[in-house]
């Protein structure tokens, strides 16, 4: 009896989909945090522009992102857009990813420091993924305060929460977890 009992909850349960297959839908929208930096936060002397006043990427966070970007390109993954923070540690994994050309996103700036910005910042964020084109596939690389904001939750270092576009904002598909 309990052995029917478990095969009936394993076919009750969800099956997962593979994450490469939601995150190269077309119109999908994912989320990066940035690869593994230490620490937390900047110290209170941070200048954008300047990496040397920032936490930035240690040799494990690199690597992380290269090992992502040949993960999203072997499955055939490409973007029309890959936007970025300007803190060094999202640009630098936006680069080390390969998959492209990478643009200033100010919007994805953290707002760790000043959480009065979290509202403006998520809604330009949000009226930016409303007016792409239909179908065009963005990654946006940024900081777990703007993930958290604009999903709920609170990706690791290297994490992708892959989005779709609604009416109503993001609704998170799946995630991609750094190997």
């Amino acid at each position: 009896m309990r052995l029917i009992a478990l095969c009936l909850a394993l076919l009750a349960a969800p099956v997962q989909a593979d994450p490469m297959v939601a995150a190269g839908a077309p119109g999908a929208v994912l989320l990066m945090r940035h690869a593994t930096a230490p620490g937390t936060g900047d110290p209170p002397t941070m200048r954008l522009g300047d990496c040397a006043t920032q936490r930035n990427l240690s040799d494990a966070g690199r690597a992380e992102a290269r090992a992502i970007g040949a993960r999203l390109s072997a499955a055939g993954i490409g973007f029309d857009r890959i936007l970025t923070s300007e803190w060094c540690r999202t640009t630098q994994t936006a680069d080390l990813l390969g998959l492209g050309p990478v643009t200033p996103f100010p919007p994805a700036n953290s707002f760790f420091s000043d959480r009065s910005e979290a509202d403006r910042q998520t809604a330009e964020v949000l009226a930016y993924i409303a007016a792409l084109p239909e179908g065009e596939r963005v990654l946006i690389v940024t900081h777990q305060v703007n993930i958290t904001a604009l999903t709920g939750i609170v990706p690791r270092s290297g994490e992708i929460v892959i989005t779709r576009r609604t009416g109503a904002g993001l609704e998170v598909v799946d995630r991609l977890a750094p190997e």
